[in-house]
Parts: structure tokens; sequence; C-alpha cells
């Protein structure tokens, strides 16, 4: 097949719109937590919510969308999306954490329906472009970096109660989404993808190729959300204003997607296995960083490369990931994939608020060596396998 740069540069455009909308309710989550709920170690419960609606949605809308096609299911999304942010908006006016922890559950399952847009950038691509094309879509969001948290802070004391105005933004922001992805044209599913079936699904999760894949997204993107989420608390324990957290969430939103603009023609050179491992390294850097000090740079520059070695082991584990389903597996796999990927960020999301009051920023970048150990080994694994199978084949022939 022909790759399709109209399309590819249509999700990316969705892209950009699915970060404006996470970006600026991640800078301003555990701010509106803290203010609305009395015990201050559930401030971040919101961001909680909000990943926990994504986790429950995942597998639905991976489903769904593989019986619909991609266009519809992700314009149910923004329509989601719509409903979410206004509801968030009237908790605040209402004063109710409860209500606002449901909103921003609601807003996950927009996250859901947008986290399919890197696979619906591998069905608009040839084979030898796919790397490229996830990672190019991937790069669209580094609009939604710049511009989710500076929508937060524009329209934060827009209306009488502080940040009411930023969601209402987000609102609208989802309704231009719903727009774009109007214009997406995708291949729809064939008879075998709609119907699903293929292998039993324990069958594939065994595979070493899945393990590694799912580890990677999975405990890739814990770790960031574990301290992107914390990081506005942080930096309002360090006597750092909103406007400062609001530029370091920018910049770090920037590191997670600027490098998709090359990171595709990286694996295309070195693998999958050895992005991942370089972003594990940088992700390493990063809590090096974080433990020097708590100057706003020294925040800025842990932020940054945190975001970049996200990208690489996402970009990585998503591109890995495509070598372990056939055509008839692709719905309840990357379902599979992403509901492992959410449950791990509900767990890091919930953890975030009471780790960074009761031990402290310094021990939260210290708890995420372990779990950057567990991935190196498990891709060092996945190599020797590799090495091996290959050793084996040319044996054989």
């Amino acid at each position: 097949m022909r790759t399709s740069y109209r399309d590819i540069a249509l999700l990316a455009c969705c892209q950009a719109l699915l970060l404006i909308n996470n970006s600026g309710l991640i800078s301003m989550n555990g701010l509106v937590g803290y203010a609305l709920v009395e015990n201050k170690v559930f401030a971040t419960l919101g961001a909680t919510t909000f990943v926990l609606g994504s986790a429950f949605a995942a597998m639905p809308a991976a489903l769904w969308i593989a019986k619909v096609g991609r266009r519809r299911g992700f314009m149910i999304g923004s329509t989601i999306a719509v409903a979410g942010a206004a509801t968030c908006a009237l908790a605040l006016w209402l004063a109710s954490f409860a209500l606002f922890c449901f909103g921003t559950a609601v807003i996950g399952i927009y996250t859901a329906f947008g986290l399919q847009y890197r696979f619906a950038a591998a069905e608009v691509a040839a084979p030898e472009f796919r790397a490229k094309a996830i990672s190019l879509v991937l790069a669209g969001g580094i609009g939604g970096g710049f511009l989710g948290p500076q929508a937060s802070l524009w329209a934060k004391d827009l209306l009488p109660v502080p940040f009411l105005g930023s969601f209402l933004v987000l609102s609208a922001i989802a309704l231009i989404a719903l727009g774009v992805q109007s214009q997406v044209r995708v291949p729809p599913p064939t008879t075998e993808e709609a119907r699903g079936g293929g292998r039993p699904l324990p069958q594939i999760v065994r595979q070493p190729v899945f393990i590694v894949a799912a580890l990677s997204a999975a405990l890739g993107y814990g770790i960031m959300n574990l301290l992107m989420t914390a990081t506005p608390l942080a930096m309002s324990f360090c006597s750092h204003p909103f406007s400062a957290a609001a530029f370091v969430i920018e910049w770090h939103v920037v590191g997670m997607y600027a490098p998709g603009f090359f990171t595709g023609s990286l694996i295309g050179r070195f693998g999958a296995l050895r992005v991942i491992a370089f972003g594990i390294l940088l992700m390493g850097a990063c809590v090096s960083v974080a433990l020097s000090g708590v100057a706003l740079w020294q925040f800025w520059a842990a932020l940054l490369l945190l975001g970049v070695g996200w990208n690489f082991m996402y970009t990585g584990g998503t591109t890995l990931l495509i070598e372990a389903y056939k055509p008839a597996e692709k719905a309840k796999i990357q379902g599979m994939n992403d509901v492992i990927v959410f449950t791990v960020m509900s767990i890091s999301s919930f953890s975030s608020g009471a780790l960074v009051s009761a031990a402290g920023w310094e021990w939260m970048n210290l708890g995420a060596l372990p779990l950057l150990v567990i991935v190196a080994g498990a891709v060092l694994w996945l190599m020797l396998l590799k090495r091996q199978n290959a050793r084996v084949t040319g044996e054989a022939t």
C-alpha cells in the first residue's frame, strides 16, 4: 500500500488537540484537587480517576473502533471529552471534589480513544514507513505541549472560580478535534479484523516480544506519569508559582513529542530495542538531575529528559508491539496493551500525591530507579533471545 501523508498529518493534528486537553488537565489537576479536597494526600486523585477512565475504556474502545472504524470511533471519543470537561467546570462551580474526579474519569475515556491514533498511523502507511508514521503522529503532541498549559493559565481567572474557564476552553478544544477527525480517512476494518479471533489472548501475551513491548510502554508511561503529576505540587512546595509549573510542563510535553520527528528514523537504523534502551538511560539522567536540587532549571531539565526518555520507550514499545499480533488479533492486543499501560498509570497517579506529600520529591525519584532496572533487564533478555534465534536460523540454513 501507499503511504497517505494527508491522513498522517490529520492524525498528528488530532494528537496535538488531544495533548492540549491532557497537558492542560495535568498542569492544573493537582492544584485544583489541593483546593477542593480537605485531606491533601488525595490532591492528585483527579489524575488517578483520569487514568482509570482510560484504563477501563481501553479495551472497549479498541474493540468498538474495530467494528465501526477509526473515524467514527475517534469522533465518539471527542464527544465524550466535551462532556467530561464541562463536568469538571460544573464541579468547580459547585466546589465538588467527587464530581471533579468523575469529570476527569470521563475525559480519560477520550484518551483511550485518542491513543489509537498511533495505530491508525501504521494503517495508512506503507510497511517500511510505519515506524516513522507512528513517531510523526506522536510528534503532533508538541503543539499540545505548549498550548495546553498556556490555555489553562490564560483562562484560569476568566471567571470568578479559578480554573473554571480553563475547563470550558478544554471543552471547546475537544469540539475542534471533532471537526478534524471527521476528515480522517483510514481503511475500514476488514471482516477478519471486525470479527476478531486468532490465537487465544493468554498465548499471545506470553510471547517475549509482547512482554517487552508492554513493559516498555507501561513502566515508561508509569514512571513519567508519577513524576509529571507530582511536579506542579512539588514546585508549589518549593515556592515556585503556577506560571513556572506551567512552563516546566510545557517543555516536558515538548520533550515527549518533539523527538517524534526523528525517533522513527532511529528505530529504522538501530532497532526498537536499542531505542528503548537509550530511553531508559535518559530517564536515569532525569532522576540524577532531579536529585541535584529544586531550582527552576533543575525541574525544567529533569522533566525535559523525562519526556524524551518516555518518547523513546513508548515509540519503541509501540513499534515492537506490531510484531506480536496477526490482523485478526489486532484490536484485542492493542486494547490489552493499553489496559496494561493505564493500569500502571493509575497506580502511579494515585501514589503520586501521597508520595510527594509524605516522602518528598527526592524519594519519589529514587523509587523510579528499580522500575527502570526491570525494563532494562527485559530488553536485554529479548536481545539475547533474538540473537540466539538468529544464530539457530543461520545454522539451519
